[in-house]
């Protein structure tokens, strides 16, 4: 089958016009109805959907466990605030009237401010025997004394963890922390009662010996 170009009209007139404006208002409204219908197509879609009953979905019911604790509930009670280190003001007078009794007994300020380099050590032993005997009867009469440790002197021991680092001083090597295992080089002293003579109101402390004038 050919068609025969020539037939074809080269000029638009009135009716060719008339014919194409024809097809263009058809196809409009050809799209309009379209439009339409799926317009209404669509609302009666979700009319449907908003008629139709829901079906309620159920809910799971939260599986309930029970659970038995103990709970124990610490009171947070604040650490108590460390107590103010008091310092305790000594006064010199019962260091005064044991100096006194020292030198009343023993001469013992005057063997320690004396000059020895020139005594021979003799001399100095036999002043030193007498210094001797004068303090252990002023620390026999005005004192009680006990040693800290029990043990003998250079004999190991063992210190315990928690032990009265007051009343035991550890030298060396110290490494750790308690038990502590070594020597006992000295065994301690520690005062249990003091016997000191009372004082006189007035009496000057300070003045350890008089001076003393023959006549």
């Amino acid at each position: 089958m050919s068609y025969d170009l020539s037939l074809i009209p080269t000029t638009l007139d009135a009716f060719h016009i008339y014919l194409a404006g024809a097809v263009v208002v058809l196809a409009l409204l050809l799209i309009v109805l379209l439009l339409v219908m799926l317009i209404g197509l669509a609302r009666r879609m979700k009319r449907a959907g908003e008629e139709k009953p829901q079906q309620a979905v159920p809910t799971p019911e939260p599986e309930v466990k029970i659970v038995e604790k103990i709970v124990e509930v610490e009171k947070l009670v604040p650490a108590p605030a460390p107590e103010p280190v008091v310092l305790k003001e000594a006064t010199p007078d019962a260091a005064l009237q044991l100096l006194s009794l020292l030198q009343k007994e023993a001469r013992f300020i005057d063997f320690v401010e004396e000059d020895v380099a020139a005594y021979s050590d003799a001399d100095i032993g036999a002043a030193a025997r007498v210094v001797h005997e004068g303090c252990s009867k002023v620390l026999g009469e005005h004192f009680a004394l006990e040693p800290i440790r029990q043990e003998q002197e250079n004999s190991k021991i063992t210190l315990p963890k928690g032990f009265d680092a007051k009343s035991v001083r550890l030298t060396g090597n110290i490494v750790g922390e308690a038990p502590f295992t070594g020597t006992l080089v000295h065994k301690g002293w520690r005062v249990t009662d003091v016997r000191l003579p009372k004082l006189t109101e007035g009496h000057d402390a300070s003045i350890i010996a008089p001076a003393e004038v023959e006549l």
